[in-house]
């Protein structure tokens, strides 16, 4: 049976994020198309972390700059290996290249971390956005060495290609991977009567949800509520922290509810989610979530990126404060204007994240890249000079920490 090594910078914890969730389809698509699959990580468990053994997936624990890694790679001859984010690659590729060539390298972006950091450092510095620095350079390098590239974005694939120049058979468009949203599941949605109050929902381990937070707890909330009396808004997120917690206020209907267990059936709920998100990158697996859950939303044009079909929202995208208070206002209280944000929520989700859709065209392709591998490598130059010259110090580093840790024991 065809192998496929994922290598996860963490173990998938998919109630705490989207990319928990994302990393999860894919296992799930290659193990439906007939893969093994193993997946191994040098990260600790946590009591959230999803049970993949459950899923008939292997788990194998790995250790960082430790040649074990080359004998178990060599003893398990993946056909594909997946690395989870840039790090990953950058900490087990040219092991995986050196110990067993053959296997096709894909990299699941997961979003580009560099267009996240650079809209964050423009926010807080009131600057315009620059693209170039450390982690830019790190991360496209790590596109050019694999032999393909999960780019979950339009956005970033139009980013990629025109402004970085990157050979466009590096990189595939591959967005989430979602049931179609079919009639029998709206039938078992809760009613607009049914539902009450505003939610917000996100792991707060990542920057812009806890940014969102702070903006919508100083200047967003303190507005809405004063349009519509006894309404709440309540907040979600995995990893909430102290300083989370403190912006809890009951007396201001502000309240911090913690990590959701089912973050589908929270948001089932509540007649509306706002989200004013003013940096990140990538596709927002809260709107995937609220799609799925029938509740409409209001965002951002950096928080719809890449998810409006021919320019519908399941609600609003507003940029201006003063109008997304109005918008979420009026989606609050109008039977009509959420019945209708709510469809545009199917339409969008079926016709833009539909696993039907996405998942066998994908496999076709991989399944041809594999078979003619070394002509798709000879193309890819750049790619080999980057492996082979400076970029060979993440290697020689790994190694030079391989010894000094053999020494301490």
């Amino acid at each position: 049976m065809k192998k496929v090594l994922f290598i996860g910078l963490v173990w998938p914890e998919p109630q705490s994020s989207a990319a928990g969730t994302r990393i999860l389809q894919l296992v799930r698509m290659f193990q439906h198309a007939g893969y093994e699959i193993v997946f191994a990580s040098a990260a600790a468990k946590s009591s959230y972390s999803h049970p993949l053994l459950q899923e008939n997936v292997r788990e194998e624990y790995i250790q960082l700059n430790d040649s074990s890694f080359d004998d178990f790679i060599t003893c398990l001859e993946p056909h594909i290996v997946v690395f989870d984010r840039f790090v990953s690659e950058e900490q087990y590729g040219w092991r995986v290249r050196q110990y067993w060539p053959s296997a096709l390298t894909i990299l699941d972006t997961e979003d580009l971390h560099f267009l996240r950091k650079a809209r964050q450092d423009a926010i807080k510095q009131n600057t315009i956005i620059d693209f170039y620095g450390d982690i830019t350079t790190r991360e496209i390098a790590a596109i050019l060495r694999c032999d393909l590239s999960l780019i979950i974005s339009k956005s970033e694939m139009k980013l990629l290609l025109e402004t970085f120049r990157l050979p466009a058979e590096l990189l595939y468009y591959l967005p989430f991977l979602e049931s179609k949203i079919e009639a029998s599941a709206k039938h078992a949605w809760t009613s607009f009567s049914q539902r009450k109050n505003f939610v917000f929902i996100g792991n707060f381990l990542h920057e812009p949800n806890w940014h969102t937070v702070q903006l919508l707890k100083t200047r967003i909330w303190p507005e809405l509520r004063k349009r519509l009396s006894g309404v709440e808004l309540h907040i979600y997120g995995a990893y909430a922290s102290e300083k989370v917690y403190q912006l809890h206020q009951p007396k201001e209907n502000f309240l911090i509810k913690g990590r959701a267990d089912d973050a589908r059936k929270t948001l089932e709920t509540y007649r509306a989610l706002i989200a004013p998100i003013q940096f990140g990158a990538g596709v927002k697996g809260k709107f995937i979530d609220a799609m799925q859950a029938g509740t409409p939303s209001v965002t951002t044009a950096v928080g719809a990126e890449s998810m409006s079909a021919e320019g519908l929202w399941n609600g609003y995208i507003e940029d201006d404060l003063n109008s997304f208070v109005e918008k979420a206002a009026l989606l609050y209280a109008d039977l009509e204007v959420w019945h209708e944000a709510q469809e545009k929520g199917v339409t969008i989700l079926n016709s833009t994240s539909s696993r039907e859709r996405f998942e066998t065209p994908f496999l076709i392709y991989v399944d041809e890249l594999k078979e003619d591998l070394d002509t798709h490598r000879r193309q890819n130059f750049v790619g080999q000079i980057l492996q082979s010259q400076y970029y060979n110090a993440s290697k020689y580093m790994s190694l030079w920490i391989e010894e000094k840790n053999k020494n301490i024991r």
